[in-house]
C-alpha cells in the first residue's frame, strides 16, 4: 500500500474498476479546495504580507477524527511550510498562510486519519460514563509506544519516558489525566504515522504588491500640463503638479500613450477627419519618422526628462503608470520594417481600426497571427515592456487587452513578471463578463469595470455583491474608474456637483481601487449631445485647466482618500454587505476587517437634486450586540461624533450639503 494517495486518480469506468485499483484509492476525500481558479489552471490573487485562508472539505468513511495541513512555498523552493488546518465545522477545514515575497506560490492539502485523537475522543467519552477502561489504557500504552518508535532522537526519548510513567502509574484519574493531556495529543502528533494520508493537487496563488489591491489612480495628459494652449506642455511641467496630485491622495499617475504621434489620417478637434495645421493629433495613433512604442513624442522632453519625472514621482509617494495600446499610426516605422506584422487588403492598404460605432481612420492594427508576426512581433512587444521597465515604470494600463489574443496576454505578463516580479497590468477591457474575468485568471492584476454604467440602488448592489463571490473575488480586482477621456458617463452629464460627488463616494468607499480622469476634480462634464463623450475631447487638442475653478471637489477627493488610507476594511473590494435602508434612492452598505476593529457604514443619496430621508438597521448582529446595544458613531468627513442606541436608526441627506455619509461604528465604551 502507497504511504500518501494523491487525489488525482485516473479517469475510471465504475464497471472497469479493479480490486487491485480500488485499494489504491484514497479513503480521504478533499474537496472544494480555495482559492482556486478553474481547479488549478490560474493562479487565484493574493497580497504579499495578507493573509490568506486556505480551506477545503475533507471526509471519510465512519467517525474517526480526521488530522490536515496546508502545504505551500514559494514556486521555485524546496522545502515546504506547514499550517495545520482547523475544523470549522460542516467538514469544512481552513487554515491560514501569509506569503512573504511577490512572486508565485504553490499550495496544496495534506490531510489522514488522527488515530491518538480519535482515541482521546472515545476515551474522555467512556471515562467520562464511568465505563470500564481496561482495554483502553491498553491501548493508549500501545500507542504512546508506537509513536516513541517512529520518533527519533529527544522526541522519542520522551514519549518512552511518557509511556513509562503511564505504566507506573497507579491512579485510574492520573492515567486518564496523563493520555489526554495536551502535552501528550502534541508530543504523540508530532511523531504521527499519518495512516491513509492523502494529498490534493496543486494549486497556485499570484502574489502581488500591496498597490494591486489599493491604490487611487489620476489620469492626465502630460500635453495637457500647460497655461496656454498654444503651447505643448512637458514632463518638467508634469513635476510641477506632482505636489497638488500627491495632496488628493493619489498612488499612481497614469498618461495616455506618450509616444510619437503619425499624421497620416490625423484627427483634429473633435473627433474631426481632417486636422488643421496645429492639431497634435490623438496620442493613440502611435508611430512616427520619430520612433514607435520605445520612443517619446518630442514635445514633450527627453528620455532623461522621463526619467527625472519617474524619479520625482517618487518622491512624491506616486508611481507612474503608462498606456501600453498594441496599435499603430500608419506612420509607424513597423510598416516600413515589418510589412509582415500586417494583414493588407487586395489593393495594399490596411483596414483602419474600428470599435462599433467608433471609428479611428489614424489607427491600424497588428496581426498577431500573420506569418511574420510569429514569434517576432510577441517578442518585439515584449521588449518594449521590458525597455520602459528598465526605465522605472512598473504599472501598465494596457489600452483593449480583450481585442487581442489571450495566450499572449498569458505569455507576456508571465515573461515579464519572472523577471520583474513587482511589474502590475490593468485592463482597459469594456466587454463579456467572460473575457473580463478571462484576462484576470491569465494575469492582469486589475481591470476596469460596469461601474461606470450601474447607477441605481438594485444595480450598485448586485454588482458589488457579485465581485464578492467567486469566480470573481479571486481572479479579478476591480478598479472603479469614475470616468475616462473616452467615458464621460451620462449619470454626470446634468447632475452638477453634487452627482460627482456622489460617483466620487461610490467609486471610494466601494473598492479598494478607483481611479478619475482629469478634469473629474472641477466637475467637467459638457458632452457631445446624446452621447457618452466629451465636447471638445481632450484626446484632440490641448486642454487648459483651473483646478481651483469655483466648484472645485478637490478637498472632498483628498478626504475620501484620506479616510482609506486610514481604514483597512476600505482598502479592498471584498467585505461589502448591504444592510436594511427603506429608500430606494440610499445605497447603504458597510465593510469591516476580520477582528472587527475597523467597521465602516456608507449611506450615499443616488438623488443629487433632493434631499432623501430613511430608516435604516445598524448591523449590531456583527458586532456581537442585541438589538437594544448602545453604539459609538463618528462622521468620517466632519469628524462628528455622537451615540446610537438601538438598531432601527434614521438619517436625512441633503445632496447640497454632502450627499453622503461615511461613518465608523464601534462598540460604546
Amino acid at each position: 500500500m502507497p504511504s500518501a494517495y494523491l487525489q488525482e486518480p485516473d479517469r475510471l469506468n465504475h464497471g472497469e474498476l479493479s480490486l487491485e485499483r480500488a485499494l489504491e484509492l484514497p479513503r480521504l476525500a478533499i474537496e472544494e479546495v480555495e482559492p482556486q481558479v478553474e481547479q488549478g489552471r490560474f493562479a487565484a490573487k493574493a497580497i504579499v504580507g495578507d493573509k490568506v485562508t486556505v480551506s477545503a472539505l475533507i471526509f471519510a468513511d465512519g467517525h474517526d477524527k480526521l488530522a490536515g495541513e496546508v502545504l505551500w512555498r514559494d514556486v521555485g523552493a524546496t522545502d515546504w511550510h506547514r499550517e495545520p488546518l482547523v475544523d470549522v465545522g460542516l467538514e469544512r477545514w481552513q487554515a491560514e498562510i501569509t506569503p512573504q515575497r511577490v512572486g508565485e506560490v504553490e499550495f496544496l492539502i495534506e490531510a489522514w486519519w488522527d488515530v491518538y485523537a480519535s482515541y482521546c475522543y472515545e476515551l474522555s467519552k467512556k471515562f467520562g460514563a464511568g465505563v470500564t477502561i481496561n482495554l483502553e489504557l491498553q491501548e493508549g500504552e500501545a500507542l504512546l509506544s508506537q509513536a516513541a518508535e517512529r520518533a527519533e532522537g529527544e522526541l522519542a526519548i520522551t514519549l518512552q519516558a511518557l509511556r513509562d510513567e503511564l505504566v507506573e502509574l497507579q491512579s485510574l484519574d492520573e492515567r486518564v489525566a496523563l493520555l489526554l493531556a495536551a502535552e501528550t495529543v502534541a508530543l504523540v502528533r508530532r511523531a504521527e504515522g499519518h495512516p491513509h494520508r492523502t494529498r490534493s493537487a496543486t494549486y497556485l496563488l499570484d502574489v502581488e504588491r500591496p498597490l494591486a489591491r489599493f491604490a487611487s489612480w489620476y489620469e492626465l495628459f502630460p500635453r495637457s500640463e500647460t497655461d496656454d494652449p498654444a503651447r505643448h506642455g512637458t514632463f518638467r511641467d508634469v513635476i510641477k503638479r506632482l505636489p497638488a496630485i500627491q495632496a488628493m491622495g493619489f498612488d499612481v499617475l497614469y498618461f495616455p500613450p506618450i509616444h510619437p504621434i503619425g499624421t497620416t489620417h490625423r484627427k483634429g478637434r473633435n473627433n474631426s477627419l481632417t486636422a488643421g495645421p496645429d492639431d497634435p493629433g490623438s496620442p493613440y495613433a502611435i508611430g512616427s519618422p520619430d520612433g514607435g512604442h520605445e520612443a517619446i513624442h518630442p514635445q514633450l522632453g527627453t528620455r532623461e526628462d522621463f526619467v527625472a519625472l519617474v524619479e520625482a514621482a517618487r518622491d512624491h509617494d506616486l508611481e507612474i503608470a503608462l498606456d501600453f495600446a498594441i496599435q499603430c499610426s500608419p506612420d509607424h516605422p513597423w510598416l516600413q520594417q515589418h510589412p509582415g506584422w500586417f494583414s493588407w487588403r487586395p489593393d495594399g492598404t490596411i483596414r483602419h481600426a474600428e470599435n462599433p460605432p467608433k471609428k479611428y481612420e489614424d489607427i491600424v492594427n497588428v496581426d498577431f497571427y500573420a506569418k511574420d508576426a510569429v514569434p517576432d512581433l510577441w517578442l518585439a512587444l515584449r521588449d518594449v515592456v521590458r525597455g520602459w521597465v528598465e526605465l522605472g515604470v512598473y504599472q501598465f494600463r494596457v489600452d483593449n487587452p480583450h481585442t487581442k489574443p489571450l495566450p499572449f496576454w498569458e505569455w507576456l505578463i508571465a515573461d515579464i513578471r519572472k523577471s520583474h516580479p513587482q511589474v502590475m497590468f490593468l485592463a482597459e477591457a469594456f466587454t463579456r463578463p467572460a473575457m473580463m474575468a478571462r484576462l484576470g485568471k491569465v494575469g492582469f492584476t486589475q481591470s476596469y469595470t460596469y461601474f461606470t454604467w450601474r447607477n441605481t440602488k438594485a444595480e450598485l448592489e448586485t454588482y458589488l455583491t457579485e465581485l464578492n463571490e467567486a469566480p470573481w473575488r479571486d481572479c479579478y480586482r476591480p478598479n472603479f474608474f469614475v470616468n475616462t477621456p473616452d467615458i464621460n458617463p451620462y449619470f454626470l452629464h446634468h447632475k452638477g456637483r453634487a452627482g460627482f460627488l456622489i460617483r466620487a463616494a461610490l467609486a471610494t468607499m466601494g473598492s479598494g481601487l478607483w481611479g478619475m480622469y482629469s478634469g473629474f476634480e472641477i466637475c467637467e462634464s459638457l458632452p457631445v449631445p446624446g452621447k457618452e463623450e466629451y465636447l471638445d475631447s481632450e484626446k484632440y487638442e490641448i486642454r487648459v485647466r483651473d483646478y481651483q475653478a469655483p466648484g472645485n471637489i478637490v478637498a472632498e477627493i483628498a478626504q475620501l482618500n484620506r479616510i482609506r488610507r486610514q481604514n483597512p476594511a476600505l482598502q479592498t473590494h471584498l467585505g461589502f454587505k448591504a444592510y436594511p435602508c427603506w429608500n430606494d434612492n440610499i445605497l447603504f452598505f458597510g465593510k469591516r476587517t476580520a477582528d472587527r476593529e475597523n467597521f465602516i457604514l456608507v449611506a450615499v443619496s443616488l438623488d443629487p437634486h433632493n434631499a432623501q430621508e430613511a430608516h435604516f438597521e445598524l448591523p449590531l448582529w456583527e458586532l456581537g450586540l442585541d438589538d437594544h446595544a448602545t453604539t459609538h458613531g463618528e462622521d468620517l468627513m466632519t469628524g462628528h461624533t455622537w451615540q446610537w442606541h438601538g438598531k432601527t436608526q434614521w438619517m436625512r441627506i441633503e445632496p447640497w450639503h454632502q450627499p453622503f455619509g461615511i461613518w465608523r461604528i464601534r462598540v460604546a465604551s
